[in-house]
């Protein structure tokens, strides 16, 4: 379902639901739209907004059934809150909320108006992705279906605008469900194999891309002993995968994607705790938003060239799972004691990280679901963000903030190599009990160098443990649509 852009007079438009933006009170701003409602429905409109019915509030949705002067069946004044806060996130997460309300009552058939002031391309944009984010369903696998009507047709309706920009938005958010969708998926269906082969499906659907995959034996000749060490204890096999996307005349810059994808984390010998252990099929949303972004950049074609690297295991505990003092040596020499095999996102990234050196990136960033203690520091609401380059960081923060995906710099002090110090080997994979998310990070720094990078703990961020009014629980494909602007906006 492909969301539409249509100058239509809103009064002439046929559809089971028209939406109209209803800001709150205080300081509303005059809408041509929202004047056109009143025009012809004054009593109705008058008597919802002295009653309170309708005020406005973010996400609250007031009805109007045959609506006089209309050819829509209903008019939906949407409630879009503040107007002096409301930006493109917001008319996002609004017609999510819509377009679930509309799923619940029996509308298929939807159009937004939107007056000139919010009819640019940022956001027709954001309310195209909003209209994919709010479709999007978590019962894949129910044999019987929620009770819901699917929507067939959305359409945007402005005097004038950027059909670009809504092409650009159904792009961002059908990429964002993809990578939903592999999150999705539990570990017993999306083994690592199968993952390669989503991967290699979308690789084959989308035009400018290539894929290579590295197995156990290329792996093992190579020496990436970190990554093979996570892997040894599970009977499916590990995989480092590359897709690569080259524009037509590339800048000098190569951008590297890196992201974690532990399709299953028991947490080997080092076991967590049995409650909550469910969620570790999420343990690979890194690799599906580094995946989903790679979706979008090779339909959107930046002018920079991009590749992503997705190193994949399974954690399992087994006979000949990897044991806590076990000391294996990464692909580039660098020995490592593992104190902790719960701690094994960083054993396979940094394998791909060194690889991605190799092959000759300029720009790097890795996303994992990576470490508890930041969902300790932060919640569920910021990424936990970590650099060793300021001006990076702050073309990525850029792009976030465009994107309106929070992140939140957290340090990343030399002081802090101190704890992750070992007798036995060149670097331990943990750092005690103190500052974990960042001991996490600058166990990474070690591999990445001198190379600018940017690290994206999303522990807290990549699934939501409660259904939003724009989104069910469930995977929240965050950080797709950063990668994608960072790629389409970047800075030669």
């Amino acid at each position: 379902m492909q969301v539409t852009l249509s100058n239509q007079p809103i009064t002439a438009v046929s559809a089971d639901a028209l939406l109209i933006l209803q800001f709150e009170a205080d300081g509303r701003p005059a809408t041509a739209s929202y004047d056109a409602v009143r025009a012809s429905n004054a009593d109705w409109l008058n008597e919802v907004e002295s009653s309170g019915e309708a005020k406005g509030k973010l996400f609250e949705t007031t009805i109007l059934h045959r609506p006089q002067g209309f050819a829509a069946k209903r008019i939906a004044l949407a409630g879009a809150g503040d107007a002096a806060k409301f930006d493109p996130a917001g008319l996002r997460r609004l017609v999510g909320a819509a377009v679930r309300k509309a799923k619940q009552n029996g509308a298929a058939d939807l159009a937004l108006a939107l007056d000139t002031a919010y009819a640019t391309p940022e956001y027709l944009s954001a309310a195209a992705e909003g209209v994919h984010i709010g479709a999007y369903e978590v019962d894949t696998h129910k044999s019987k279906k929620d009770e819901r009507t699917e929507l067939a047709s959305f359409r945007i309706l402005a005097a004038s605008g950027d059909a670009g920009a809504v092409r650009r938005g159904n792009i961002l958010g059908e990429s964002q469900n993809f990578t939903r969708g592999l999150a999705n998926e539990p570990g017993n269906i999306l083994t690592p194999p199968v993952l390669v082969e989503r991967a290699r499906a979308m690789v084959r659907a989308s035009e400018g891309l290539e894929m290579e995959v590295l197995d156990r034996d290329r792996m093992a000749q190579l020496g990436m002993g970190s990554l093979l060490g996570v892997a040894q204890g599970s009977p499916q096999p590990p995989f480092l995968i590359v897709v690569r996307y080259k524009p037509a005349n590339p800048s000098k810059d190569h951008l590297a994607l890196v992201g974690k994808a532990v399709t299953f984390d028991t947490g080997g010998v080092s076991i967590k705790p049995a409650d909550g252990m469910e969620k570790m099929k999420y343990d690979m949303a890194g690799g599906a938003a580094v995946l989903g972004a790679m979706r979008a950049i090779a339909q959107l074609k930046p002018d920079v060239q991009v590749s992503a690297f997705v190193p994949i295991v399974e954690n399992a505990v087994g006979g000949n799972a990897q044991r806590p003092g076990d000391i294996v040596t990464s692909l580039s020499g660098k020995t490592i004691e593992v104190l902790n095999t719960d701690a094994e996102g960083r054993l396979i990234l940094v394998d791909a990280i060194e690889y991605a050196k190799r092959q000759g990136v300029t720009h790097m960033v890795d996303v994992a679901t990576l470490t508890g203690a930041i969902v300790v520091a932060l919640g569920h609401i910021h990424v936990g963000l970590f650099s060793n380059d300021d001006g990076f960081r702050q073309q990525f923060q850029a792009s976030a903030a465009r994107q309106g995906e929070k992140m939140w710099h957290m340090p990343l002090d030399d002081d802090y190599r101190e704890y992750l110090k070992s007798p036995f080997a060149d670097i331990a994979n943990i750092g005690g009990r103190w500052g974990g998310s960042i001991t996490a990070a600058y166990f990474l720094k070690e591999w990445v160098g001198d190379t600018p990078w940017v690290h994206l703990d999303i522990a807290g961020t990549g699934w939501i443990e409660d259904s939003k009014p724009y989104m069910p629980k469930g995977p929240s494909g965050v950080c797709v649509r950063s990668f994608v602007d960072l790629a389409c906006n970047w800075s030669k």
